[in-house]
C-alpha cells in the first residue's frame, strides 16, 4: 500500500473537521470513525465502482429495517461479530458472573408477566422445562428479579417475524420468588438460520458462509442494584455450537436438557403431567458499578 501525500491529506482534513465537536466522547468516536474508514479504503485499493457497490448495501439494509421486529443493522453488526466484540470489550471484567452474548434483532418490548412456572409456548413443541435461581456475585438470592426471555417457535421463527403465530408466543417476563428461583414452562429451543431474503443473507451466500444459529433462549435479566445482564443458554448438544453465524457461544451458557418420564417429581408441581425436557441454570449478576 503506497499513500500518496495527497490521500494523506485529504484524511487529515477529513479528521480536523469534527475538530470543534463539543462533546469529546463523540468527537473521538467520528474521529476515530473517518481515519479508520480512511485506512480501510487506503489497504484495499477500494475502487468507485465498490465504494458506490457498499453505500448500496448499507441503504438496502436500512431499507430491511421496519422498526419493529427486523433490524437488519443489529443482523450485520452480528455476522461481522462487532456486536461480540463490542460485548467483550464492555465486560472485561465480569469473570466472576454470568457471561453475556449478542442482544440479537428480535426482542419485543412490553410482552406480557408470567408467573412462576407459567407456560409462553401457544405453539407445538418438545415440552421443556427449566429452573434455576438469580443470585448476586457473593451467592445470595435477588428475589423479584425480572428474567424477560424470547426464543423462537419449532419453525425456527420468533413471533412478530412469523406473522401465523400469537405476537406474545414464546415471549415473556418472569420473576423470581423470594428465594431468586425461577421456573420456565416453554417448548425445547431449535436451530434456526437467520433472515436471508435482505442484504445480510446475500452477503453470507456471496462469502460461503451458512446462517444458521445454534438452539438457545434468549434472556434479558434485571434486579435493582445490578448491572442488567443480556445473554442465551445454549442446547449442549447443538450441531452449530461451533460456528454460530453471530458468533455468540460462550462455553459457560451451554446447558444440557434432561429428559423426565410422566409424572416425573420434578415437574408435577408445575401441572406436566407428560414427560417433559428440563435444565437447571442459575444467573449470577453483576453490582452496578458507581459512575
Amino acid at each position: 500500500m503506497i499513500q500518496t501525500p495527497e490521500e494523506a491529506a485529504i484524511t487529515e482534513r477529513a479528521v480536523a473537521s469534527f475538530a470543534a465537536t463539543a462533546d469529546p466522547r463523540l468527537r473521538e468516536i467520528v474521529q476515530g470513525l473517518v481515519r479508520h474508514a480512511h485506512a480501510f479504503a487506503q489497504e484495499v485499493e477500494l475502487t468507485e465502482r465498490e465504494l458506490l457497490a457498499g453505500l448500496q448495501f448499507l441503504t438496502a439494509t436500512g431499507q430491511m429495517c421496519d422498526g419493529l421486529v427486523r433490524q437488519e443493522y443489529i443482523l450485520l453488526s452480528d455476522v461481522i461479530g462487532l456486536s461480540m466484540l463490542v460485548d467483550a470489550i464492555n465486560h472485561r471484567s465480569d469473570s466472576q458472573v454470568t457471561e453475556s452474548t449478542v442482544f440479537g434483532p428480535f426482542y419485543i418490548e412490553g410482552m406480557p408477566e408470567r408467573a412462576y412456572g407459567e407456560n409462553m409456548a401457544f405453539t407445538p413443541g418438545e415440552p421443556a422445562l427449566l429452573t434455576g435461581r438469580v443470585t448476586d456475585a457473593n451467592g445470595q438470592p435477588l428475589p423479584d428479579a425480572v428474567l424477560d426471555i424470547w426464543q423462537t417457535a419449532a419453525n425456527g421463527m420468533y413471533s412478530g417475524q412469523d406473522t401465523q403465530q400469537p405476537a406474545t408466543n414464546l415471549r415473556g417476563r418472569y420473576r423470581t420468588d423470594a428465594q431468586g428461583r425461577y421456573a420456565i414452562r416453554t417448548i425445547l429451543p431449535v436451530s434456526y438460520p437467520i433472515p436471508t431474503d435482505g442484504p445480510v443473507g446475500r452477503l453470507l451466500a456471496a462469502t460461503g458462509r451458512h446462517p444458521w444459529r445454534p438452539a438457545h433462549l434468549h434472556f434479558m435479566v434485571e434486579a435493582p442494584g445490578h448491572r442488567t445482564l443480556v445473554t442465551h443458554l445454549f442446547n449442549h448438544d447443538d450441531p452449530y455450537l461451533d460456528s454460530d453465524a453471530v458468533f455468540g457461544v460462550k462455553e459457560s451458557l451451554r446447558i444440557a436438557y434432561t429428559p423426565l418420564p410422566a409424572n416425573d417429581p420434578i415437574a408435577r408441581p408445575f401441572g406436566i403431567e407428560g414427560a417433559v425436557f428440563h435444565a437447571h441454570y442459575d444467573f449470577v449478576l453483576p453490582p452496578v458499578t458507581p459512575a
